[in-house]
């Protein structure tokens, strides 16, 4: 019977200091970077975009 109380002890005890420790402070949020765009991936799709219409003008 002994054992069984200090079991229970033990185990509330644990919960209830694992429930009530202090939340750590949030550290500030990191700047968001915005994304720079390329200007090596707009020439590339205007090239792209280019080949398409004289394709489908050979098609013509």
């Amino acid at each position: 019977m002994k054992n069984l109380v200090m079991l229970l002890v033990a185990v509330l005890g644990t919960t209830v200091m694992v429930s009530a420790a202090p939340t750590p402070a949030k550290a500030t949020p990191a700047k968001e970077v915005k994304a720079t765009k390329h200007p090596k991936h707009k020439a590339e799709k205007k090239e792209k975009a280019a080949k398409e219409v004289t394709k489908e003008e050979v098609k013509k």
